[in-house]
């Protein structure tokens, strides 16, 4: 069996896209996922399951959520190595953060282009740092993910890839969780 995370984006914020984490564990559970949890309110889902094509689970993920729901979720997957590996790539010493600094994580749906990343990096600023790394775009906020430049709307606008931004401490429980 291989273990993933489905991360949904937009769920639970601002009162839009309204999910209760035990009808959304339902929903995995109608699709013979197995092992499947939740881990707070943002739409994060561990599980099990002997697919081993990404591409194929999350569209298949996509389709009966809607089916379920009535609206679109995009949908973020990540294996467990791969979330192990998020974690040790990390290029900012989060035990040097000042006060008000946290480190944010964007995950990609796909890769962005060549050219998508040089333009994104072109949008370097002295409030945030960061970094883009295959699927994922660490970011360093010195102010607060709200002042950020680098809102996930921004990110994908930019590098033209759907996405789903999880803050530092939920991307190493959700690793911790999937090694379950």
């Amino acid at each position: 069996m291989n273990t993933y995370v489905a991360m949904l984006r937009g769920i639970n914020v601002s009162g839009q896209k309204i999910i209760k984490m035990d009808r959304l564990k339902s929903i995995f559970e109608s699709m013979q996922l197995q092992e499947v949890s939740t881990y707070i309110q943002s739409g994060n889902v561990i599980f099990q399951t002997t697919e081993t094509d990404k591409i194929v689970l999350r569209g298949r993920i996509e389709s009966t959520l809607k089916e379920s729901l009535g609206y679109d979720i995009p949908v973020v997957i990540r294996s467990n190595d791969e979330l192990d590996e998020v974690v040790r790539r990390n290029p900012f010493a989060v035990t040097e953060l000042l006060e008000d600094e946290k480190v944010y994580v964007t995950f990609l749906a796909s890769q962005p282009t060549a050219e998508a990343v040089e333009h994104f990096e072109s949008y370097n600023n002295d409030v945030d740092d960061f970094r883009v790394l295959n699927r994922e775009v660490y970011i360093l906020s010195r102010k607060g993910y709200g002042k950020s430049l680098f809102s996930n709307n921004f990110v994908e606008k930019k590098l033209k890839v759907a996405a789903t931004t999880r803050n530092w401490e939920t991307v190493n429980k959700l690793a911790d969780l999937s090694r379950r």
